[in-house]
């Protein structure tokens, strides 16, 4: 048990588990009044959040998936400014990033279920290699208001990020960044079949 006396183990653990907490869950279930687990695709996320508040408190829709969505991309950030604080290397700060999506992903306060990924992604990218995510929010915001379905709007995004990183960052090792791509991606695969299947719901 000495490794997790080590600082690098104990910020990946504390990554994991800030990654962890469930907060559109937490909002909706305490403030909304309702379990988004068994609403709408049982998504932990701020659009599903913001879709089974529509139809349950309208007033508190907006609001709480806006606060889902700011704390699902916070996450991470703070995972790394603690790392930032205590000078460790790039290299670990792109772990951070790592364990902290794949705590939102794969919550240890949900036995393991949790949610896209796709904002706490957005949160270490914004940090780590902010020109490709902006390019990637910037894709995201286009294929949303021209193809109205936001996991494909995501995904594009995710995938236009990831792509971009190549060229705009040539001398960073990727690893970590496809990593964070194939996990949101992973999420994403009900909603990928839905897509092929021509299932998969549009906003209004």
């Amino acid at each position: 048990m000495e490794f997790l006396f080590n600082t690098n183990v104990q910020l990946y653990i504390m990554a994991y588990l800030i990654g962890s907490i469930p907060f559109g869950l937490l909002l909706a279930k305490y403030i909304g009044k309702v379990d988004i687990r068994k609403e709408g695709s049982g998504n932990i996320g701020a659009t599903n959040v913001l879709r089974v508040l529509k139809e349950k408190n309208p007033s508190l829709a907006k609001k709480l998936s806006s606060i889902t969505l700011a704390l699902d991309t916070s996450k991470g950030v703070f995972a790394l400014l603690i790392g930032y604080i205590l000078g460790v290397s790039e290299a670990t700060m792109w772990a951070i990033a790592v364990f902290a999506v794949l705590g939102h992903c794969f919550s240890i306060f949900l036995l393991g279920d949790g949610g896209k990924g796709v904002a706490t992604g957005l949160g270490v990218l914004l940090v780590l290699i902010p020109i490709s995510a902006i390019i990637g929010v910037l894709a995201w915001l286009m294929s949303t208001k021209v193809l109205k379905i936001v996991s494909l709007s995501s995904l594009i995004g995710v995938l236009v990020a990831v792509a971009s990183s190549f060229f705009i960052y040539p001398e960073l090792i990727h690893t970590p960044i496809v990593i964070i791509g194939i996990v949101i991606f992973y999420k994403h695969s009900e909603n990928i079949y839905r897509l092929f299947t021509g299932k998969e719901g549009k906003i209004a």
